[in-house]
């Protein structure tokens, strides 16, 4: 009798370092991660803290950075994680400092108020490469100047927003039609406009493009 096959291993979490100066902010953070077995908080430290140490300390794979209310952050610091290829997740808490993070190369952002499994599923996508933008702070983005690493795209409107999501999700026009509230013709008509704006082929061209430039949603 052949001896039983082992189950393969629960993978790894996905350690997570959380950067704030609101030590409130960082607990009530810390707190929504805990008893996530995919997601691990490895440590926590301020903003005046030397965030290249912490990372040699601490060895993260991604970090979640609070700007607080009102704040702009520390391009220079959000700017030095970029350059290191540490993936990073913001909390904004208004456009003026979603659209300064997100000039500094951060790879997703999400509003301050944003759920904690929402939150969750945010830091897991950003884990595996992909970029994750709250719809309340989706529409300033689109209108800021693009990364030197990101061919530019002509603006997409709320509308083609959502229409891009929901592309994204796999439905057809008649699918989307059903969900927007809207005929079958109107939304082939919104999805051939993303596909001409995005300079795609294809839905799944326009995906995978929307992705690398960090237009799928949460």
């Amino acid at each position: 009798m052949p001896p039983p096959t082992a189950l393969p291993a629960d993978p790894a979490p996905v350690r997570v370092l959380v950067i704030g100066d609101d030590p409130l902010a960082r607990s009530a953070l810390i707190g929504a991660l805990e008893g996530r077995g995919e997601l691990a908080t490895v440590g926590q430290g301020t903003t005046q803290e030397d965030v290249g140490r912490l990372l040699e300390d601490l060895h993260p794979d991604l970090v979640l950075w609070d700007l607080g209310w009102g704040a702009i952050g520390d391009p220079a610091a959000l700017e030095t994680l970029a350059a290191l290829g540490v993936p990073v997740v913001v909390l904004a808490a208004d456009e003026e400092a979603a659209e300064g993070a997100w000039a500094a190369g951060v790879h997703s952002l999400l509003s301050r108020q944003v759920e904690p499994e929402l939150l969750a599923r945010a830091l897991l996508a950003t884990s595996e490469g992909l970029a994750v933008l709250d719809p309340m702070l989706a529409s300033v983005l689109l209108r800021s100047t693009p990364r030197d690493d990101a061919t530019p795209l002509d603006p997409l409107t709320p509308r083609e927003i959502e229409v891009l999501q929901l592309v994204a999700e796999g439905l057809p026009n008649k699918g989307i039609a059903a969900r927007l509230g809207v005929s079958e013709h109107t939304a082939k008509f919104h999805v051939n406009a993303i596909l001409r704006k995005l300079g795609a082929q294809s839905r799944t061209e326009a995906v995978v493009r929307a992705t690398r430039h960090g237009l799928i949603l949460l």
